[in-house]
C-alpha cells in the first residue's frame, strides 16, 4: 500500500515538505531512535540484576564455608581472646571465603545461639535493619555467640552491595544508603567436638 501525499500538505507548505513526506529512507533511523533508549535500559537492567545474583551466590557460598567452622566447633575452639577478638577472627575467616569481587569492609556477620528452630525461623523471616550515622556509616553492632556442643546457631552474613538507580527508574536499592542488602543465612545444630 503506497502512502499518498495529502493535498492539504502540498498546498500549505509547498513541495519540499511533500517530498519529505514521500521519502522513506530515514524511517528506520527514526524508529530506532524511539526504541533504542528502552532497549539499552533493558540491557543495563538485566546486567545489573545478573551482578546482584552473582554477588548473592558468592555470599551464600561464603556463609556455607563460615557455617562449617561453627558446626564443627572450629570457631569455638580455635579463636581465643575476648568475644570481640573472637568475632574479629571469625569475620576474617568469613571474609576469606568471599569471592574476590566482594570486599570485606562491606561484610557484616551476626552469629546468635537460639533456643529452638522456631526462633531461628523467626530470625530468618525478619531481615536485619541497618542504622546509619550522619556520615552514612553503619552504626549497628552484631552478636557473636557461636554456642557450645549441641547448640542451635543462626549465622547471617550481610553484605551491602553498592548500587544506583538505573535508567527509566530501575532500582534494586533496598537499604537506606543506596545499597542492596544481600543476606545469606545458615541455621545449624553444632556437632560434638
Amino acid at each position: 500500500m503506497e502512502l499518498r501525499e495529502p493535498k492539504v500538505i502540498s498546498r500549505r507548505v509547498g513541495p519540499g515538505l511533500a517530498r519529505l513526506w514521500r521519502d522513506r529512507r530515514a524511517s528506520m533511523a527514526i524508529e530506532y531512535a524511539f526504541v533504542a533508549p528502552a532497549f539499552i535500559a533493558l540491557i543495563l537492567a538485566s546486567l545489573h540484576t545478573s551482578l546482584v545474583f552473582v554477588a548473592q551466590q558468592g555470599l551464600e557460598t561464603a556463609a556455607e564455608t563460615a557455617a562449617r567452622l561453627i558446626l564443627t566447633g572450629q570457631a569455638q575452639t580455635s579463636y581465643s581472646g575476648t568475644t570481640a577478638q573472637q568475632q574479629a577472627d571469625f569475620q576474617a575467616a568469613a571474609c576469606a571465603a568471599l569471592p574476590p569481587f566482594l570486599t570485606c569492609n562491606r561484610l557484616y556477620v551476626d552469629v546468635e545461639t537460639v533456643s529452638s528452630y522456631a526462633q531461628a525461623e523467626s530470625m530468618m523471616t525478619t531481615g536485619p535493619k541497618f542504622t546509619y550515622d550522619k556520615n552514612g556509616n553503619v552504626t549497628n553492632t552484631f552478636n557473636y555467640s557461636p554456642g557450645a556442643q549441641g547448640s542451635i546457631v543462626v549465622l547471617r552474613l550481610m553484605y551491602l552491595w553498592p548500587t544506583m538507580t538505573g535508567p527509566m527508574g530501575f532500582s534494586l536499592v533496598n537499604s537506606g544508603q543506596s545499597d542492596r542488602l544481600l543476606v545469606a543465612t545458615s541455621v545449624m545444630k553444632t556437632e560434638g567436638y
